[in-house]
């Protein structure tokens, strides 16, 4: 089922974290550590702070229809930089086309603001996906989580005139 992509609501921030959490400690463990999970996306957070980013950031929501009930399936965000600060998916829904109706939402976005160049800092366990919808790795990366190093790498994809890829 396709998803459909919606505006962030300020009512999403705690159903946004629950979704965060999980994915990081579900889709990434072939990855990263438990050590290093847990430094990522700890269990306990500072709401507000997460509120703030995300109030900050307003966040694209994919939705997918269970019988009467709407589930968030996955969320992303295109900043005016271009940078994708936020980029995931419900354990649940992975591999049935959210992230690929995101990252198609996130370039829609990008064509009508005639952004230049998508980046993002993508985990390991994303990289294949960024890889497969065009970006290139800039900088392999080691950052720091609560006192616990993490590696990913820089991501970018230069976009036509319209927000089409290159080599696309």
């Amino acid at each position: 089922m396709t998803p459909v992509i919606r505006n962030f609501r300020p009512g999403d921030a705690p159903a946004l974290r629950a979704l965060f959490h999980a994915a990081v400690h579900c889709l990434t463990a072939a990855q990263y550590s438990l050590a290093q999970r847990n430094a990522w996306a700890p269990l306990v957070h500072d709401a507000v702070q997460w509120n703030a980013r995300l109030e900050a950031n307003q966040p694209f929501v994919a939705e997918v229809p269970a019988g009467t009930v709407v589930h968030i399936a996955g969320f992303s965000d295109l900043q005016a930089s271009g940078y994708i600060d936020h980029f995931f998916v419900a354990p649940a829904h992975a591999g049935q086309g959210v992230a690929r109706a995101l990252m198609a939402y996130i370039h829609a976005q990008a064509a009508l603001r005639s952004t230049e160049r998508l980046w993002a800092d993508v985990s390991l366990t994303a990289e294949p996906f960024f890889a497969k919808s065009g970006f290139v790795v800039e900088a392999r990366q080691q950052v720091e989580r609560h006192g616990v190093v993490l590696a990913n790498a820089r991501m970018a994809k230069v976009l036509l005139p319209g927000g089409a890829g290159v080599g696309q």
